[in-house]
């Protein structure tokens, strides 16, 4: 089909949002952004990566992008459990989205359901920034706490408890092409934190 530019498009929480330039404070002092480190003094941490991406992708902010990734914590979180593929493909790179409707149809053959709420994310915090050739990846660690229940088909817990809420902490890493016109993140690959 042609685009017409008149196609309406379900908002995603990791799509970049223009950014504002920095209040000024009373004095006149702007802050100026982290310089990257030269190679060989230490670790620099993710600072030389976001560096990299603002060049690349001028929009790039950390803050509306930790914003975007509490937002799609959220929503991947809960739509894995209900099996919510529609909501999934989007916000999923390929390989990350056939590991997850993978899992789901597992679950629902096995008839089992999950249950999983996240009551909030207390911490989400950028722990690595790169560029690799056009494509820019951002780690984040999310420090949540939910509630968890796997029941089998006739309802009995198996795993978890649906009354006791837990802390996790997970990390995440997303990928953009910045060249490409999609402001949108693809959650690439997801571990969690021990």
């Amino acid at each position: 089909g042609r685009r017409t530019g008149t196609e309406q498009r379900r908002p995603n929480p990791m799509a970049q949002q223009p950014t504002r330039p920095e209040p000024r404070s009373p004095d006149n002092v702007v802050t100026m952004p982290e310089r990257p480190r030269a190679a060989g003094n230490g670790d620099s941490g993710p600072a030389s990566g976001l560096t990299q991406i603002k060049i690349a992708d001028r929009s790039f902010s950390e803050g509306s992008f930790v914003g975007g990734a509490r937002g799609a914590f959220k929503m991947i979180v809960e739509a894995f459990a209900r099996g919510d593929t529609a909501t999934l493909r989007p916000l999923l790179s390929d390989e990350l989205y056939d590991e997850f409707s993978g899992a789901i149809r597992d679950r629902l053959a096995a008839g089992h359901t999950l249950e999983e709420t996240v009551e909030s994310v207390d911490r989400a915090e950028i722990i690595d920034a790169r560029m690799d050739g056009r494509t820019a990846y951002v780690t984040v660690r999310l420090a949540s706490r939910q509630k968890s229940a796997l029941r089998d088909a006739e309802g009995k817990v198996i795993e978890g408890s649906p009354d006791q809420t837990v802390e996790v902490t997970d990390i995440w890493t997303f990928a953009r092409n910045t060249r490409a016109t999609d402001p949108n993140w693809a959650l690439v690959e997801t571990r969690e934190s021990h």
